[in-house]
């Protein structure tokens, strides 16, 4: 069973901790607070699936070199940021370094739930193409050489009589080499087939 995604929220200032996880939490999303960066940082690489929610204006480190940092080492979680100031700056340079949302204070607890929900859902959908993609890299591995050509061939939209004569053998051995392509990677029609190759390639 999935643990429940964790709201890991950092700011220097206890009283906005503290109300923004009460808020998650009236909302039924579990949520854990730092009073740094740096506190976040050593919480690493132990730190529970979900989202991380920062200040932007923090002593020691700003929320913007929290940001550079975790995709420097790799860390999955989105990030949303916040900040007291109306800083359009900021808020291109947190977008450019790879944040989820970006959130003014004053806030309402509706905006960031919702900004919370909608990084977990598209968290979700990757993971879930992640995952996919995995799969079928490993079905393509098990495929031989000739079963490699047949599927390239087929990916490109060649007819079997194409391809069969590129790869110098008959349309009859590519239906056999095309037949045993779809076993092994168990799609059940071109299309999918297709589909499944383009989304291993796509990286």
């Amino acid at each position: 069973m999935a643990t429940e995604p964790v709201v890991h929220v950092v700011d220097d200032d206890a009283a906005v901790r503290d109300s923004i996880a009460f808020s998650l939490e009236t909302a039924d999303l579990a949520a854990k607070t730092y009073e740094s960066a740096i506190d976040l940082l050593e919480a690493l690489p132990g730190l529970e699936a979900g989202v991380i929610v920062t200040d932007v204006r923090m002593p020691e480190m700003n929320g913007i070199e929290l940001v550079r940092r975790l995709k420097e080492a790799k860390v999955p979680h989105p990030v949303i940021v916040i900040t007291g100031h109306a800083d359009v700056p900021l808020a291109i340079e947190a977008m450019k370094a790879g944040v989820a949302d970006f959130l003014e204070k004053p806030f309402d607890d509706e905006a960031l739930i919702a900004a919370v929900k909608r990084a977990l859902e598209e968290q979700a959908q990757n993971s879930e193409g992640d995952a996919e993609r995995a799969s079928v890299l490993k079905k393509l591995e098990i495929l031989s050489t000739r079963e490699r050509e047949v599927l390239d061939g087929l990916v490109a939209g060649h007819a079997n009589k194409v391809i069969a004569y590129d790869l110098g053998i008959s349309p009859r051995t590519v239906e056999v080499y095309r037949a045993n392509v779809m076993t092994k990677m168990e799609a059940r029609s071109l299309s999918e087939l297709v589909r499944m190759t383009v989304l291993a390639r796509a990286r």
